[in-house]
């Protein structure tokens, strides 16, 4: 059977390591903040090439805090791209701020950095990119924007784990950088998990404040903040799979390869290739006008897909209170309406992936 994704192949890949891990928490007794959450910040700082990682409870909460972090609430405004998971508009939401769509690049889905300056006002106070799909935005680009304008950077790195920006691992390029552990990431703990990666000491001192009730002593609240933290058994795991992220990485990209190689080009459109930069292939997203009746082929064939993302978030009932022009993004419209998202894993098996390209070559 085909998965669409496979964390459980993950786990019996390296169960000694991972049942040794878990056990090791369970006899230590120390299960909120302890020597695996600090070990984990250590190894995935320096995995990305960031002095500093604070853990926290999940992707969601490292946007939150984030924002937090930077004073950010009630009525200040944040640059978001127009597709992207809900998550991205409702950190902001979550303090009172207000998400200001800007449209993405059709190619990559990420930010269009020529369109971010129409959006600005004086209420403007950060941009969040999204590394979406595993694409990297264009970081100079935006960067030159934010330090013109005088505006934070927060990145959104929930789909990308060991993508490269300019021959450097994103993590470590903006004042912020939002990670999710979500078990179907590239690197996913068992349940929920995030962190925040920075160069700022400031910053993460305050966020490790904010994730632990706005306390750095016990019974001392200097901030309002939240219960965020990086669980020991879910950073125990995830000490174990950052040994095998580029590995695994490298599995995906071979996925991605034969996609790219045996999938007919007139059948569908696929997933832009960058000449300077890497992708993690979080997902592998191909586009087609026929998008519905692709999807139901390819389940009469046992092949799972899914579509990321079928509602923009401009059009959820969440956001209807902030009366947002839609006609304004057509772009968008168009995606959610045609994108596709491939089985991608590293444990697919070539037998797998030959069954899939014929299966989208034979559609007509």
């Amino acid at each position: 059977m085909i998965k669409f994704s496979d964390p459980l192949s993950e786990y019996l890949e390296t169960k000694c390591e991972i049942d040794n891990a878990i056990a090791q928490v369970l006899n230590d007794g120390n299960y909120i903040l302890g020597d695996q959450v600090n070990r984990f910040e250590y190894e995935f700082s320096r995995y990305v090439s960031a002095k500093y990682c604070v853990g926290v409870g999940n992707g969601l909460d490292a946007l939150t805090l984030s924002l937090q972090a930077l004073n950010i609430g009630n009525g200040d405004e944040v640059i978001v791209p127009a597709h992207t998971f809900f998550a991205t508009w409702l950190a902001v939401l979550r303090l009172g701020a207000i998400p200001v769509g800007v449209e993405v690049e059709e190619l990559t889905y990420t930010l269009n950095p020529d369109l971010i300056e129409n959006k600005i006002t004086k209420r403007t106070r950060a941009i969040i990119p999204v590394h979406l799909y595993g694409n990297p935005c264009h970081l100079d680009l935006i960067q030159k924007i934010a330090n013109k304008h005088g505006l934070f950077v927060i990145e959104d790195a929930a789909q990308a784990h060991g993508t490269t920006y300019n021959d450097r691992k994103i993590g470590a390029h903006s004042h912020l950088i939002a990670w999710s552990f979500y078990p179907t990431k590239n690197l996913g703990c068992f349940g929920d998990g995030g962190a925040i990666t920075t160069n700022d000491k400031a910053l993460a001192d305050r966020i490790k404040s904010l994730r632990n009730y706005g306390s750095s002593e016990k019974y001392v609240h200097d901030h309002q903040g939240a219960n965020s933290r990086l669980d020991e058994i879910q950073a125990a795991i995830l000490n174990v799979k950052i040994k095998h992220l580029d590995r695994w990485n490298s599995m995906r990209k071979n996925v991605a390869n034969f996609y790219t190689s045996a999938i007919n080009k007139n059948i569908v459109q696929l997933p832009h290739l960058s000449s300077t930069n890497s992708q993690s292939w979080h997902l592998f997203v191909i586009r087609s006008n026929s998008r519905d009746r692709l999807k139901l082929h390819l389940d009469n064939f046992g092949i799972p897909t899914l579509i990321h993302y079928p509602i923009p978030p401009f059009r959820q009932q969440a956001v209807r209170s902030l009366a947002i022009n839609n006609s304004e993004f057509k772009l968008e419209d168009c995606i959610a309406n045609t994108v596709l998202s491939l089985p991608m894993h590293p444990f697919l098996t070539e037998d797998d992936l030959k069954r899939i390209a014929n299966a989208i070559n034979s559609f007509h």
